[in-house]
């Protein structure tokens, strides 16, 4: 739904609050027309069950708000001494109409003072329960997320393994577009293994689906930082959707709302407005080769022939630290490693046993179907790739058939205008135009081991819109299941020269916190 309809919608369930809670406040000793004025009405509601009033807040944070309307529903009825489990059960099951029959029924009195503890232990906990869950979930959505690095495509940097926490609020919050669907999860239910989301994902009627028109607009709060070059930026893929977190065949035609698509992390070699190229694997930016920060290792792949059949691939994998696996060796007797750094190629082409090592970087002009834009005009392959121009928020760009395949996604899918060819003619929006400006600011993400990352040279752009936000600090990590990287625990993202881990003096003040707070009670109940 547009912004306009929000307003409209939630003016009707502002009418039908009023209508059905004037008595509500009357017995409270309000007045009836208090039921009626927009975002006033659930502030005196605040008040009328005793609760602070920047509840009203939280009703209005969506997801964060499906938790709080039936605490909100359960607390209006104990307002009115109805504090037993039947009635919990009822106004959360009735979706709170079990309190217009309290209202106008049943016959009830108003507790002006009453006592905000549970009666039961049992209540206690619930009570603690769902206000963990609902701050849970606001610093999930709004301010840091954890996230976890399941591919090497940034290597070295970012290992497989690593737990991370994402700053939402570096670029700035994005408001959720899904209003309806499980905290704390992305698109699927854990276990479960079902949608955690309510939408229509079937693509011949996801735009026309009642579920559709409960998407809010995009809407993202201010930041205090844009993304700079050759930052590492955790975003939703933008083309190739995936139908969930563990199917992991790209289908195109699957649809996801923005903030349910898969979650990525890569480093932007380009921002808005750059010309980016790419040859021999390395990126060029405005014409100059890109240099990545210190802590930033590219990796490539390589043929190597070893000198005898005594080469031992898994040995010298393990011995010169690369990345990824080898191949089989072929009937030339060659090796294929995926996944070797320039640190470790140094060292291991002065092997004894190693004849020769060659990299394997495609020709120029050896056109790949699966690299961007896909189209039989640009013969362009993971290493050759390029010259394009990036697009920039308020920038204009001639259109030509020519160039149409690098655009027209952009276009059509991130900025929602129809577009047709007809003949030499282009028309957007039903116009012929020779000039497109664009809307929003894209990104160009891609992964440091260069020949082993889904990346922007299969799907393109990076819409802003997309982009969820920075890798700050890893708090956690893994080398499989048994072993933990124990030097990488509590380590910055970014930074310059070898990242320091600060888990040692964590956890001194952890146990001095515990020793301090055992030491004070013991000095209370002493006195």
């Amino acid at each position: 739904m547009t912004w306009t309809q929000w307003f409209i919608f939630i003016l009707i369930i502002q009418v039908i609050h009023g209508l059905g809670t004037w008595k509500l406040y009357i017995k409270a000793g309000r007045q009836a027309w208090e039921a009626f004025i927009p975002v006033y009405n659930g502030v005196v509601l605040m008040k009328i069950i005793n609760r602070p009033w920047w509840w009203i807040i939280l009703l209005f944070l969506p997801i964060v708000n499906l938790i709080m309307l039936p605490v909100v529903w359960v607390e209006t009825a104990r307002s009115f001494g109805k504090n037993m489990l039947i009635d919990t059960v009822l106004a959360v099951v009735t979706l709170g109409f079990y309190n217009y029959y309290l209202i106008y029924i049943a016959d009830v009195s108003y507790i002006e003072n009453r006592s905000l503890q549970p009666n039961t232990s049992g209540g206690d906990w619930v009570s603690s329960i769902l206000f963990a869950i609902v701050a849970a979930t606001i610093v999930h959505t709004y301010f840091m997320q954890p996230f976890t690095i399941p591919s090497s495509s940034l290597e070295k940097s970012l290992l497989v393994g690593d737990f991370l926490f994402v700053s939402k609020f570096h670029y700035g919050a994005r408001v959720p577009m899904t209003t309806v669907g499980a905290p704390m999860v992305h698109d699927t239910i854990p276990v479960l293994n079902k949608k955690s989301y309510v939408f229509d994902d079937n693509f011949e009627t996801r735009k026309t689906s009642w579920k559709n028109k409960l998407q809010l607009p995009y809407l993202r709060f201010p930041g205090f930082e844009k993304i700079d070059r050759n930052e590492i930026v955790v975003f939703n893929q933008p083309a190739d959707t995936l139908l969930d977190m563990n199917d992991f065949t790209p289908k195109r035609n699957y649809y996801k709302p923005i903030d349910k698509k898969t979650n990525l992390v890569k480093r932007c070699v380009g921002v808005a407005g750059d010309s980016l190229e790419v040859r021999d694997g390395y990126v060029y930016i405005n014409g100059k080769k890109n240099e990545l920060p210190d802590r930033a290792h590219l990796q490539f792949s390589y043929f190597v022939q070893p000198k005898t059949n005594q080469f031992n691939p898994k040995f010298v994998k393990d011995r010169y630290d690369i990345t990824d696996g080898f191949g089989i060796m072929n009937s030339q007797n060659t090796y294929y490693f995926s996944a070797i750094s320039d640190e470790a190629l140094s060292k291991f082409k002065n092997h004894p046993n190693v004849t020769s090592i060659t990299p394997n970087i495609q020709e120029k002009g050896v056109r790949d179907a699966d690299i961007f834009p896909h189209d039989p005009n640009y013969n362009w392959n993971v290493d050759q790739f390029g010259p394009l121009y990036i697009p920039e928020a308020g920038k204009t760009i001639a259109i030509n058939l020519d160039v149409l395949p690098l655009y027209k996604r952009v276009i059509t899918e991130y900025e929602n205008n129809t577009l047709q060819v007809k003949g030499n003619q282009i028309l957007i929006n039903g116009e012929i135009t020779d000039t497109y400006t664009f809307k929003q600011n894209y990104y160009w993400m891609m992964g440091d081991n260069r020949h082993n990352s889904i990346d922007a040279r299969r799907w393109g752009f990076v819409p802003f819109n997309h982009v969820i936000g920075k890798p700050v600090f890893i708090w956690m990590s893994w080398d499989g299941i048994k072993n933990p990287r124990l030097e990488r625990f509590f380590t910055t993202v970014s930074g310059e020269g070898k990242a320091t881990s600060y888990f040692i003096p964590f956890l001194v003040l952890l146990f001095g916190w515990i020793g301090f707070n055992k030491w004070r009670n013991r000095k209370k109940e002493s006195k």
